[in-house]
């Protein structure tokens, strides 16, 4: 999972939820440090719909169909036009080809 935060000059960075001593912590939790700090919430992890509350949330959510590496790479322009109409409190599925 990432989350990606706002970054006016490029456009947006994508931040690894690992590095930031976040391994472990729950998809609850995990949501709830990323609505802190960032402005959206990047998964594909296929059942965070379905074990969640998204309604109460305040950050987007974008579940990604898959998270091979190759295929998102292909889907860079499909993903940022995703991330660029994401409004807060959006719960948004992507189908990567």
């Amino acid at each position: 999972m990432c989350a990606v935060a706002a970054a006016p000059a490029v456009g947006w960075a994508y931040v690894r939820y690992a590095p930031r001593g976040w391994r472990g912590i729950q998809n609850g939790d995990l949501i709830r440090l990323a609505e802190g700090e960032f402005d959206l919430f990047i998964t594909a992890d296929q059942n965070i719909r379905y074990q969640q509350n998204l309604a109460s949330r305040r950050i987007p959510i974008l579940e990604l169909s898959t998270n091979d590496v190759r295929r998102l790479e292909a889907a860079a322009a499909l993903i940022q036009t995703a991330v660029a109409t994401m409004r807060p409190g959006d719960f948004r599925v992507l189908e990567i080809p």
